[in-house]
């Protein structure tokens, strides 16, 4: 874990995206984005466990930025959808993209079953985690 932690640490934010101060958290969303495509402020709420005010103002910051597009539910003119503007689209992919590639790679041979106790494997360290920080 500790390996896997520090190679993690060294991926280095694209030279085009790093003016754009992105933090931790805008890791986590952008991964989302990137992942299952286009979501809305309180789905991306739900993914990320933070009060979709959170998740709000991380979209207008990096909407200011031009990293992301809010556009308009068709089926729900009041709710906004949120996407990865497509000139950072490459940059974003290419950089959090091999992670995604090297999870379905190691999760591939598995059953269903068993990626379950995997994830929940993960989940229940992260809380242990969590547990020691409160």
């Amino acid at each position: 874990m500790p390996r896997m932690v520090g190679r993690v640490k060294r991926i280095r934010i694209p030279e085009e995206l790093q003016s754009l101060t992105l933090a931790p958290r805008h890791l986590s969303l952008l991964a989302y984005l990137l992942f299952d495509g286009p979501l809305g402020v309180n789905e991306l709420a739900a993914r990320l466990e933070v009060a979709p005010t959170t998740v709000s103002l991380m979209v207008g910051d990096l909407a200011k930025k031009g990293v992301l597009e809010r556009a308009e539910d068709p089926a729900d003119r009041r709710r906004k959808i949120v996407s990865i503007a497509e000139t950072h689209r490459p940059a974003i992919d290419g950089w959090l993209g091999r992670s995604a590639g090297a999870w379905r790679a190691a999760l591939a041979p598995l059953g269903p079953a068993e990626r379950q106790m995997f994830v929940e494997t993960l989940a229940a360290y992260e809380r242990g985690l969590a547990d020691h920080d409160d």
